[in-house]
């Protein structure tokens, strides 16, 4: 279905000043239009409006059969005929030639210019003649590379553009004979070449492939792709069948046929490439992908061969990387990276637009209103000549395009119209006698002639229409030169102009909320997209114009989604976002009253508005504006209204509106935790103590962390990427520490709030530095540890608390709350706190001195050391602050030690430092492998130190008893005798001695 719209897409228009009547003409570049006629090519220049001036002119060998220009270069290629033969040639440095007269310089493809004669060169137009062994019938120009193809009856020759360095400061274009493609099966009536894609045409056939430039399985360069036997055969059959049955007057019309990606190398049409050139690895091409196969059948309803049944019009369309601009037209292809492909090609009374790159699929077809003559697709528009008019459709290779450069661009951010949306005829222009027409720019260039009959014809196939035989490739002989010709230039205006004359023309459909609008809407957003991707043609200030006009073009798609009660509703939401209106400017351009004065809210405004005050924006909506927000979401939305209210948007709406509009949930029978929760917070907003507490008393405390895991917002905001604690999270930091915890514990279990976010939201809720961490923020870690969170690691977590415990214990700094949990509640509860060690306790009651308000402290820490999960050799670097001249301090460095074995450096610590603990030590670490260092170590250090006399002489003496009981029941007599000191007295070792001996009849 094609929409019809009157909009006017033309603006001025001049006549190009040729002195013969144009057979062939083409355009590019940035001004460059040529026009053949005979044996003579005029160029021109094309400045702007009203300014198509002569540039140059040049004689050719013979009659300009076909002409194509490309930019990359600058280079004009012709097909000439003189004497029945035809040539091919590149016209290269052509703006040079200042006069008819002025003197050229003829070479072959490949010829290697001197150094002496590069002056000649640089100042005088040259002609390269490329000799083929077959006639050339068509050529098509690489618009990223500058390469040319050719196409002959049974193959296409490739010829790469390159450079021959003359000098260092002079180099000249020259071609290289790179590829022969050898083609079974169709012989090309028109042909369009794309960085290695190739689209072929026949009367009635469309062929598109790839040329790979990676090997596959080690192929050679001289491939014949694999077909099977199957369709090999049948190809053959139906070949003979045709020639058998034609032989016999009879014509075979073969059935229509589409065949997309592999598929497609079933057509019959086979290739070969032969590799003829010396280019780079890189650029050489070792095979062919199939893309596309499509074949028409005629209408032969009239019972004669029609013009009517041949395609024309073929054309590969480029879409590059928005932004990719470069000055140097020699490192053009370099520059230029290609984001999308699209292939064009028409009957008579229809157009065919694909994409072809990633995956082939058709986009859409276009029915003309009357049969069409020519047609050339550009990024903004198809324009279509009839004989009597010039007709513009809009097109989609934007919305397509849109889609290949950003993957996500259909989310709650971005938006794009749908490639699937319908085409549209701009304007239907009546021009009489139109006979061809070309595209360059934003100039469509076209040829008129009062008498239709004598106009050049196009040049019959050298393929019958119905059937593969062969018939004479001659060209129809010249037209005679007729008056009432002329050569228009018409200039499309600016996408801006035709962009809010657009806009204009969706006010019609506004009021009757129509699809009708936002077709309209989408088209005009379209052209500005496609304007803004083919940035090789802005200007900064048209850039920053149609920028603002984009911007603009999605307010208003916004507008109509928010507005229309369509299943696209949540549209509104990513048009708005790119809008970059703000939603108070949104709000102000919401429509509240229907006609009849009541109000209607709808859904996609109502998506537009929840979203937003989701994702926390740094926007505080007016009082007037927050109260019409909560009256929307209480009519179109009521279970939302919590939500709504906790959003920091609405940070300016008045309490008792908000409370009125929540009481009234209530009443309707609508009651929830969440409810209870947000009537809490606005109580407490106004000052309203004694409703806050019957608010928060009516449910159990788990029910309230299940209301604060469904609204993380009643206690945890976002203003400018910080993050602020809400009053209530301030007031429950005072009054319910303990529900407060939980709550964020139970946001971090179900993924609401992240582990930083956490530690940073109680840091500035108690308002300490980044240094200083608070006792709620511990109480935290701790319930962490309890809670075993998947996302939190472990040894981090281990680290944050031990590494708050010894600053606590080395500054003698005690909590600033009273902790949640006692060491006891820890140990009895969370695995990684262990019991601590019997022989700790010894050594912690010596001191009597030790301060009460940080044992908890000290205590948490000796048991995480004492537990099974805790990495001793990550603390030891922390452990310098906590010095060992308190007994605290002395604990936590000895449990240290133990649990990396360090048991004799442990020994001589506690000799000297706490005597009364060794033996409870001794007991509790040296067993098993360790049980020799009772007499090994603590027996001679004790007998040594029993020696040196010293008050702790009676500790010594009474430990070393303990230690000679243990060694006589473990070891055997001589054993024991030899560990005993030599100098000892015989009665205090003779009990010992006698025990040792009897064991053994004891046993």
């Amino acid at each position: 279905m094609v929409q019809l719209y009157n909009l006017h897409p033309f603006g001025s228009q001049q006549v190009v000043p040729c002195k013969l009547e144009p057979e062939r003409f083409c355009g590019g570049g940035r001004d460059a239009l040529f026009v053949a006629a005979g044996c003579k090519v005029e160029a021109f220049a094309v400045t702007g409006q009203e300014l198509c001036q002569p540039r140059c002119a040049f004689s050719t060998l013979g009659r300009v059969l076909c002409l194509a220009y490309s930019e990359a270069g600058d280079y004009l290629a012709t097909i000439e005929e003189k004497n029945k033969a035809t040539f091919l040639r590149a016209y290269v440095n052509w703006r040079s030639k200042r006069t008819e007269n002025c003197r050229v310089c003829i070479r072959m493809v490949g010829h290697n210019v001197e150094a002496p004669f590069s002056e000649t060169y640089k100042d005088q137009m040259s002609i390269i003649e490329m000799p083929l062994s077959e006639a050339p019938l068509c050529i098509s120009c690489c618009p990223v590379k500058g390469d040319l193809l050719v196409g002959c009856t049974d193959k296409l020759v490739l010829f790469s553009l390159k450079y021959q360095i003359i000098n260092e400061e002079f180099s000249i274009l020259d071609f290289e004979r790179s590829l022969i493609i050898h083609i079974d099966n169709i012989i090309p009536v028109e042909i369009s070449f794309c960085v290695g894609y190739v689209a072929l045409m026949s009367d009635l056939e469309v062929l598109i492939v790839k040329l790979e430039s990676d090997p596959k399985n080690g192929e050679s360069v001289n491939h014949q792709p694999h077909k099977t036997n199957n369709s090999m055969k049948q190809t053959e059959d139906v070949h003979n069948e045709t020639l058998q049955l034609e032989s016999d007057d009879f014509v075979i019309c073969q059935k229509p046929m589409e065949l997309l990606g592999e598929k497609s190398s079933q057509s019959g049409v086979s290739f070969t490439l032969e590799s003829t050139g010396l280019a780079d690895e890189k650029t050489k091409y070792y095979h062919v992908q199939h893309l596309l196969y499509k074949r028409f059948a005629p209408d032969i309803s009239s019972y004669v061969f029609s013009d009517d049944i041949k395609l024309h019009s073929l054309q590969l369309l480029p879409i590059y990387q928005t932004g990719s601009l470069t000055s140097d037209r020699k490192n053009l292809s370099q520059e230029k990276e290609l984001l999308s492909l699209f292939c064009f090609f028409s009957l008579p009374h229809v157009g065919y637009l694909y994409m072809v790159v990633k995956s082939v699929e058709l986009m859409s077809v276009y029915q003309y209103p009357e049969k069409s003559q020519q047609a050339v697709l550009t990024p903004q528009f198809l324009h279509v000549i009839a004989s009597n008019n010039l007709q513009c459709f809009t097109v989609r290779c934007s919305a397509a395009a849109a889609r290949e450069e950003d993957p996500y661009v259909d989310t709650t951010l971005k938006a794009c119209p749908p490639v699937s949306m319908d085409v549209c005829a701009l304007r239907i222009q009546l021009f009489i006698g139109l006979k061809a027409i070309c595209h360059f720019k934003n100039h469509l260039i076209l040829l008129t002639k009062a008498d239709p009959e004598a106009v050049p014809e196009r040049r019959e196939s050298p393929k019958r229409l119905l059937s593969r035989k062969g018939t004479s490739g001659k060209l129809k002989s010249p037209p005679v030169a007729e008056a009432g010709w002329n050569l228009y230039i018409v200039d499309t205006i600016s996408p801006v102009q035709l962009y809010k004359e657009m806009v204009d023309y969706s006010n019609t459909y506004k009021t009757a909320k129509t699809q009708s609008c936002i077709h309209l809407l989408s088209e005009a957003h379209l052209l500005v997209r496609a304007a803004l991707m083919d940035a090789n043609h802005l200007e900064p200030g048209e850039k920053a114009e149609l920028l603002e006009a984009f911007k603009e073009s999605c307010g208003h798609l916004g507008d109509c989604y928010s507005r229309l009660d369509t299943q696209y509703s949540h549209l509104a939401l990513p048009y708005y976002k790119m809008s970059g209106l703000s939603m108070a400017e949104v709000l102000a351009r919401a429509d509240w009253l229907l006609e009849d004065g009541s109000q209607k809210y709808e859904r996609g405004l109502i998506f537009y508005i929840n979203h937003s005050l989701y994702e926390n924006l740094d926007e505080e909506l007016s009082e007037e504006l927050a109260a019409k927000v909560v009256q929307m979401f209480h009519v179109a939305e009521p279970k939302q209204l919590p939500h709504i209210l906790c959003s920091p948007s609405m940070k300016n709406i008045n309490p008792l509106t908000a409370i009125s509009y929540l009481s009234k949930l209530d009443t309707s029978g609508f009651s929830s935790i969440l409810v209870t929760l947000t009537k809490a917070a606005m109580a407490l907003k106004m000052g309203d103590l004694d409703m806050h507490r019957n608010e928060m008393k009516s449910h159990p405390e788990m029910k309230l962390v299940c209301g604060f895991i469904l609204e993380p917002r009643l206690l945890i905001q976002q203003r400018k990427g910080q993050i602020v604690p809400t009053k209530l999270a301030a007031h429950l930091k005072d009054t319910q520490p303990g529900l407060l915890v939980a709550s964020v514990l139970g946001l971090q279990k179900n993924n609401k709030i992240g582990v930083e976010e956490a530690d940073s939201f109680f840091k500035v809720l108690c308002g300490k530095d980044e240094d200083i961490i608070p006792q709620l923020l511990v109480d935290l870690w701790e319930a962490q540890l309890l809670a075993g969170l998947p996302d939190v690691v472990l040894q981090e977590l281990f680290f944050k608390l031990t590494s708050q415990y010894i600053w606590r214990l080395s500054k003698r700094q005690p909590p600033d709350t009273v902790p949640l949990r006692t060491s006891e509640d820890l140990i009895n509860a969370c695995s990684h706190y262990g019991l601590v060690y019997p022989w700790v306790n010894v050594l912690i009651s010596s001191d009597s001195l030790v301060d009460k308000s940080y044992t908890e402290d000290l205590s948490k820490l000796q048991s995480l050391i004492c537990g099974p999960s805790f990495d001793i050799a990550s603390i030891i670097p922390f452990l310098e602050p906590l010095s060992e001249d308190s007994i605290a301090g002395l604990s936590v460095h000895v449990l240290c030690q133990t649990r990396l074995k360090e048991y004799e450096q442990c020994i001589d610590t506690l000799l000297e430092r706490c005597p009364e603990a060794i033996i409870p030590y001794a007991n509790h670490e040296l067993k098993e492998e360790n049980r020799t260092l009772w007499w090994k170590k603590l027996l001679p250090e004790l007998c040594h130190r029993i020696k040196c006399g010293g008050e702790k002489g009676q500790l010594y003496l009474s430990s070393l008893k303990e230690t000679l009981s243990v060694a006589a029941v473990e070891l055997e007599l001589r054993d024991f005798l030899n560990v005993l000191p030599e100098d000892g007295t015989a009665a205090f070792f003779l009990p010992y001695l006698l025990y040792c001996s009897r064991k053994k009849s004891l046993t």
